[in-house]
């Protein structure tokens, strides 16, 4: 499975929900992740150095990869249950190649008119990357929304304008809560640092959502089956091709 969490607008916490859904598969549904970084600012890349300074947390390697990156991925996949693609905020070759492979595409927005601006222009991107990966499932989701109780219907106004084009909107979205800037900080999700706070809450419901499961078990054990049905290819921090790709 190809995970890409990217888009045409930057600051909507598109490493901050990649590196927490990274977390919550590997960790809570036991998938084995690699976290691809095509965004030059290196924010995943620097997230998963710090991670590695703790031993304790559940285990997630990091490749750094830029243009014309479809075989890339595609050798990755044979190897990882799960690749999450941080494309970081425009569009550009990496984005499109991964579109041209991924099963899932996460679009992070925020509720500003200036984010919502982008939506026509990554429709017509989607729309032309499914002409060659017509199986891929693209949403949007709304991220940093004010939490404030007038300025719900900021939120809602911003699913509006999503809707009136032809990728999903995900219900789920994420608030601006401190635990985000925190956790990524310290190479942790908010799963982590806060495992029954409302910022975890809000991420298992993204992922979820976007991946069509009623909750971790049952995700955990879609991989499990993976795994079963893979009983040739070896899984875990064994495989050749960490040795080639991970930081």
């Amino acid at each position: 499975m190809i995970i890409l969490v990217g888009g045409e607008k930057g600051g909507s916490g598109k490493s901050c929900i990649a590196q927490n859904i990274a977390v919550f598969l590997a960790r809570d549904c036991g998938a084995a992740v690699i976290m691809v970084d095509c965004d030059p600012q290196r924010t995943t890349s620097d997230w998963i150095q710090a991670r590695n300074q703790h031993p304790e947390l559940t285990s997630i390697n990091c490749v750094q990869l830029y243009g014309k990156i479809r075989h890339d991925l595609l050798s990755l996949e044979q190897h990882y249950d799960v690749v999450i693609v941080d494309c970081g905020g425009q569009d550009n070759l990496a984005l499109r190649a991964t579109m041209s492979v991924a099963s899932h595409v996460l679009m992070p927005l925020r509720p500003k008119r200036r984010d919502l601006k982008t939506v026509s222009h990554m429709d017509d991107v989607v729309a032309t990357c499914m002409m060659i990966n017509p199986k891929m499932q693209a949403s949007f989701v709304i991220t940093q929304c004010p939490n404030l109780p007038s300025q719900a219907s900021r939120i809602a106004e911003a699913k509006e304008v999503c809707r009136t084009y032809d990728i999903n909107v995900l219900e789920n979205v994420t608030y601006s809560r401190n635990i985000y800037d925190d956790s990524e900080e310290s190479g942790r999700s908010v799963m982590e640092i806060e495992p029954k706070g409302k910022a975890a809450d809000e991420i298992r419901s993204i992922a979820c959502e976007m991946l069509q499961a009623s909750s971790a078990g049952e995700l955990r054990k879609r991989f499990m089956n993976l795994k079963v049905n893979a009983m040739g290819v070896q899984y875990g921090s064994g495989r050749s091709e960490e040795k080639r790709y991970a930081m």
